[in-house]
C-alpha cells in the first residue's frame, strides 16, 4: 500500500490512519503537545504551522496518498493554508491522489430542499465562502499539477469525542423544534471509511456529500444527546430571542435548512454506512462511553 499523509490529524484523521493498515502514516499536527498522541496510534507527527513558512521537504508529501483535513482561518472568505500548501507541492513533491474534507455549507441555504451534488454553490456565510475557496484552490491545482483531487461535502460530524457535552452542560437554549432548520450529521467512524473510499474509489474533481442521509434539526440531536447522557435537556427558545442570545456561530448553522442525498457516496463510492440513523450512532456513542 502506498504511503499516507494526513494533514491536520486530529479525531477524524486517526480513525482514517487506523483504516489505512498496514500502510505506513504520517500525520501533521500544529502543536507538538499532539504528537504524542499520533506516536501512540503508530502514526507518524510531523509538526508544522501552516500559518508561517514552510518548506515542501518539512511537509514530504511526495508520493503518498493524501488527506488534507486543517481547516481554514475563522475569518475572511478565503483559505492562505491551502494557498501555501499547494505552493510548495509541485512537481516531484507532488502527492500521489488528494482527498479534502469541505462542508455542505458551500451550497448555503436551500429551504429545506432535498439536494445532491449539482446543487449551485451559493454559500450564504464567510465560513461556507472559506471552504469553496478552498475546494477551488484544490481542483485548480490537482489540474496544473496533474493530481486527482477528490471533494467531501460534509455536514456535522458526531461521535464519542465530538458530542456537544459542554453546551449540554452550560445549559445554553436551542431553538424551538417547530422552528429548527433541516440539518445533516454523519458518525465519524463512518466519514473516515468514507475517505478510504474517496481515496480508493473517487473520481478526480468530483465532489461527494457524506451524510447519513437521514436529516433531523439540531435541537432533536442536542436532544437525544442529552438524554443519552443523563444530562438535562436545553432550554428552548423562539426565533427572535434566538437572533440576541446565541452566537453568531450558532447563528450562523440555524440560517441554512436543507437534506443531503448521499446517493452518489454509496453508488460510486461503495460507502456502507454502519450508522444511517442518529439512534444508531449514539447508540454505539453510549457504549463507548460507558453509558447505560
Amino acid at each position: 500500500m502506498n504511503a499516507v499523509l494526513i494533514v491536520g490529524c486530529g479525531d477524524i484523521g486517526i480513525r482514517v490512519a487506523r483504516l489505512c493498515s498496514p500502510a505506513t502514516v504520517a500525520g501533521v499536527v500544529r502543536r507538538p503537545e499532539s504528537a504524542a498522541r499520533l506516536q501512540a496510534e503508530n502514526i507518524a507527527p510531523v509538526v508544522l504551522d501552516l500559518d508561517r513558512p514552510f518548506t515542501a521537504a518539512e511537509l514530504d508529501a511526495d508520493g503518498r496518498e493524501l488527506y488534507y483535513f486543517a481547516p481554514p482561518p475563522a475569518t475572511g472568505d478565503t483559505d492562505p493554508r491551502v494557498a501555501a500548501i499547494c505552493s510548495v507541492m509541485r512537481g516531484a513533491h507532488r502527492p500521489r491522489k488528494l482527498v479534502y474534507i469541505s462542508t455542505t455549507a458551500v451550497y448555503g441555504d436551500c429551504k429545506g430542499r432535498w439536494i445532491d451534488e449539482t446543487a449551485p454553490l451559493e454559500p450564504g456565510t464567510a465560513r461556507g465562502r472559506r471552504r469553496l475557496d478552498a475546494e477551488r484552490q484544490w481542483l485548480a491545482w490537482g489540474k496544473q499539477q496533474q493530481v486527482p483531487v477528490v471533494l467531501l461535502r460534509v455536514p456535522g460530524i458526531y461521535g464519542p469525542a465530538k458530542l456537544p457535552v459542554q453546551r449540554l452542560r452550560q445549559g445554553l437554549p436551542v431553538l424551538a423544534e417547530d422552528q429548527a432548520p433541516f440539518t445533516n450529521r454523519i458518525h465519524a467512524d463512518d466519514l473516515a471509511s468514507a475517505c478510504l473510499a474517496a481515496m480508493q474509489h473517487g473520481a478526480d474533481g468530483e465532489a461527494y456529500n457524506v451524510s447519513d442521509g437521514h436529516p433531523t434539526n439540531m435541537t432533536d440531536y442536542f436532544n437525544r444527546v442529552a438524554d443519552l447522557l443523563g444530562l438535562r435537556r436545553p432550554p428552548v427558545i423562539d426565533r427572535a430571542t434566538a437572533e440576541r442570545e446565541l452566537t453568531a456561530s450558532m447563528l450562523s448553522f440555524l440560517s441554512e435548512s436543507k437534506r443531503l442525498d448521499n446517493t452518489k457516496m454509496r453508488e460510486k463510492l461503495g460507502v456502507k454506512l454502519r450508522y444511517p440513523r442518529l439512534e444508531d450512532g449514539l447508540a454505539a456513542c453510549g457504549r463507548e462511553l460507558g453509558c447505560d
